[in-house]
């Protein structure tokens, strides 16, 4: 798991690197549901091939969670649970899982980038991972997010 001593320290680095900031530390999460999944999916935030991504609204409702909203700041972690890149949330849009767009499913950038990978990527990991009861369902509402890194760090602490 993440130390919050090392997400501490990346928020200190964060806001040297970028004083603007607030002073209180923001939630910090990994992409997926492995570790391998968490590196894989950072892997293309840290290149600028991932600049969105996707996300159950039945899930956010089944945790109490609130849904992400413009100007959002979180910390991405990789799959040791260490702090790696500070994350904006541009835009978001809740929409059905059916109406998702070829543009959104491009830019979450994974796999060959298409919307039939997407889809097909999304159903499975919503049927295996998902943490409302339902799962997955073709007109469930997904919440599409644009992110933009803000800071990274190499993960070298």
């Amino acid at each position: 798991m993440n130390d919050p001593l090392d997400i501490d320290e990346f928020w200190r680095e964060c806001r040297a690197a970028v004083p603007a900031l607030p002073e209180a530390v923001p939630d910090a999460w990994a992409f997926g549901a492995t570790p391998a999944q968490a590196d894989d999916l950072l892997a293309l935030v840290l290149n600028g091939t991932k600049t969105a991504t996707a996300s159950s609204l039945w899930d956010y409702e089944y945790t109490h969670d609130p849904v992400p909203e413009p100007g959002l700041l979180n910390i991405v972690l990789d799959g040791r649970g260490a702090p790696r890149a500070l994350v904006e949330t541009v835009s978001v849009d809740v929409i059905p899982f059916g109406d998702v767009s070829e543009a959104h499913a491009f830019a979450e950038g994974e796999g060959d980038r298409t919307l039939a990978h997407w889809r097909e990527t999304h159903e499975r990991f919503w049927r295996a991972h998902s943490e409302d009861p339902r799962g997955f369902d073709p007109s469930m509402p997904v919440v599409c997010e644009r992110l933009r890194v803000i800071h990274t760090t190499n993960g070298s602490r």
